[in-house]
């Protein structure tokens, strides 16, 4: 039983007992005080009787029994009669026993009022002439009585409304900061870690503040433990001069973009090299170089802006490179760079004459990274042959998927959602010992024509998200998931593009599909992309509290690129994250990403939060990520149990 509802019931039990009481002691000094009103009427009014009746010379039956008739006959009295001195009854009046009483018989029956009848002597001269007995009715006393005590149950009952509209006003003021209290624990339940506001009421102000206390000290760890490991990542992954992510990093992310079905179907690829880096050391002298290589770093971040999928890095000393996912001219890129890196050479290093090369090309996904690198270094060769600060750009022949206008991308996206042209392709993801099966993963597939191919996300997505067309897609993921939990057993995870949950209305239209789904919602997983829960924060909050409350698991994929923020996920109450597929290639090889990876599992489990795998290629990988403590795995090398 709840204490609210405890404080309740002690409250009513104590207003019962003192309205039964008050009640009770209130009738009874009533009852008796009519009582002693009663008999001293009797008393006086026999008393007067039997004088007026003694003043009479002539006391024959007739006029005693006129007199008693007269005073009887006004309605007050139960019983009036008159005795002589050997108790004989001379005249007698009674009224009816079936008299109305005024009050109810039960209350007559649990109150009666008993009054001893009023005597007094009638003389005449010096003798006794008789007795005259007189008894007032009771109906009147019972009448004012019942009437009293009604009053009284009206103020009780009237009383008590009030109290009760007071009582609950001041309950749920006292209330509220323990509401606030169990929230908060339920909150830490559900891995979300909140602070609330402290009460005025001094003993609860203490629990408060001691919750409020250990919530910050997770927090405060969790971003501590967050910023080291973010530290720890760039010390591996980025080059200390330039600011841009190293090489092994930067091939982890080419190779990803050519070989993943999630990634774009084409980009232009470009290669910058320093001519004669030597050279530039001497002319500037070490620390002006450096800030040399942390301005074209910056230009190169600054070429690729907001695009998620564009990336550049530091492959060696004198070579830089630019993975442009999406990008179809390739020489509108490389112009765009080398007239940035002119006007950095005019403005500041105007002594550098000869700066740099650049090679350009287009690529298409499924190229084997030798041939892209190889390639784009012959482009290089043939830069430096023409003379300093030059660039060759090879178009090539454009990816098939390119040659599609937007338009026309608008048309066959809607026309395949239409003729439900959609599907979901399921993985398996299995927990750490891969003896059980945690979710299927249904990754989309659209089919542009009735009877083609179905094309994987990476060549639709891009002009969805241009054309505003995210928000239909996912509707059909969600519906196609929901028939397939109705189908078969299991639970089943989909994704949300980053454009999508941060709309209201679909939001709105997500959760009302899900609604009243009860245990299928409990069998889906939903997941939301890393980088667009820090640049979309409130709405992945609310979608977080929306589904949690309906029962669903919420995860982060492509986790581990944005641990600056990854402290906000204290108050999500995320269920799990999948680790980037960058961090999970070629970790049996990699000392420092296994070192970045054990952290980050510490972390993450330190909350409650599952840690799964995705890309895992081979066996070796496998035993790595079990050994640094995932929880799940994904990828090519991860069979579903039997």
């Amino acid at each position: 039983m709840s204490l609210f509802r405890r404080i309740w019931l002690t409250i009513i039990g104590l207003t019962l007992a003192a309205f039964l009481g008050s009640l009770l002691v209130n009738t009874l000094t009533a009852r008796n005080y009519l009582e002693k009103q009663l008999f001293i009427k009797n008393r006086d009014n026999a008393t007067a009787l039997a004088l007026s009746m003694s003043q009479q010379t002539d006391k024959d039956q007739v006029t005693m029994e006129l007199l008693l008739s007269a005073l009887f006959d006004n309605g007050h009295y139960q019983q009036i009669k008159l005795t002589d001195p050997a108790g004989n009854v001379i005249v007698e009046r009674t009224a009816p026993a079936d008299l109305e009483l005024g009050a109810p018989a039960w209350f007559v029956r649990l109150l009666p009022i008993r009054v001893d009848p009023g005597v007094a002597h009638i003389t005449e001269g010096w003798k006794q002439y008789g007795t005259i007995s007189l008894a007032s009715h009771s109906k009147f006393a019972y009448q004012d009585l019942w009437q009293g005590t009604l009053e009284l149950v009206g103020w009780f009952i009237a009383g008590g409304i009030l109290a009760g509209v007071l009582g609950t006003l001041m309950l749920r003021l006292i209330t509220r900061p323990l509401d606030q209290v169990v929230a908060q624990a339920h909150a830490i339940t559900e891995r979300r870690f909140i602070s609330v506001p402290e009460p005025k009421v001094p003993e609860l102000k203490s629990v408060v503040g001691a919750m409020n206390d250990m919530v910050a000290r997770v927090k405060q760890m969790f971003a501590e433990e967050a910023a080291r490991l973010d530290a720890m990542r760039k010390k591996l992954n980025y080059d200390a001069n330039s600011g841009l992510p190293n090489r092994d990093y930067f091939m982890g992310r080419l190779r990803e973009a050519l070989e993943s079905e999630d990634s774009a179907p084409y980009g232009v690829f470009m290669m910058l090299r320093l001519k004669e880096l030597i050279e530039i050391n001497r002319k500037l002298g070490r620390a002006e170089t450096d800030r040399l290589m942390r301005a074209i770093g910056d230009t190169l971040k600054e070429l690729c802006g907001s695009h998620d999928k564009w990336l550049p890095g530091r492959i060696n000393g004198p070579d830089f490179a630019v993975i442009a996912q999406n990008q179809h001219a390739a020489g509108e890129l490389a112009q765009k760079l080398s007239a940035a890196l002119l006007a950095l050479r005019a403005e500041h290093y105007p002594q550098i004459e000869e700066l740099f090369h650049l090679g350009a090309a287009r690529y298409t996904r499924g190229d084997a990274m030798g041939k892209v690198l190889s390639g784009c270094d012959q482009l290089l060769a043939k830069a430096e042959g023409q003379g300093a600060n030059t660039m060759v750009v090879h178009e090539g022949d454009a990816a098939e998927i390119a040659a599609i206008p937007a338009e026309t991308w608008r048309e066959l996206i809607s026309e395949a959602l239409k003729e439900d042209r959609i599907k979901l392709v399921n993985f398996p993801v299995v927990d750490a010992g891969g003896a059980k099966l945690m979710h299927h993963e249904g990754v989309i597939r659209l089919q542009t024509e009735a009877g083609g191919p179905w094309r994987p996300a990476g060549d639709f997505m891009p002009f969805a998200v241009r054309l505003k067309l995210t928000p239909s897609l996912d509707l059909g993921v969600i519906k196609l998931a929901l028939d397939a939990l109705r189908k078969e057993a299991g639970n089943l995870a989909i994704n949300l593009s980053a454009e999508t949950f941060a709309d209201v209305d679909f939001r709105r239209q997500f959760i009302d599909q899900l609604k009243g789904q009860g245990e299928l919602c409990r069998r889906l997983w939903v997941e939301v992309p890393e980088y667009a829960t820090v640049s979309h924060f409130d709405a992945f909050h609310e979608l977080c509290r929306e589904l949690k409350a309906l029962g669903c698991k919420v995860g982060i994929e492509n986790f581990g690129r944005k641990l600056a923020a990854v402290d906000k996920l204290a108050a999500l109450g995320v269920d799990y994250v999948k680790i980037d597929t960058s961090f999970v290639r070629g970790i049996d090889q990699n000392e420092g990403n296994r070192e970045f990876l054990k952290g980050l599992c510490k972390m993450v489990h330190s909350i409650g939060i599952m840690v799964i795998a995705v890309g895992v290629q081979n066996q070796q990988e496998l035993d790595a990520l079990v050994a640094l403590g995932c929880d799940g795995v994904t990828g090519p090398a991860v069979l579903e149990p039997n």
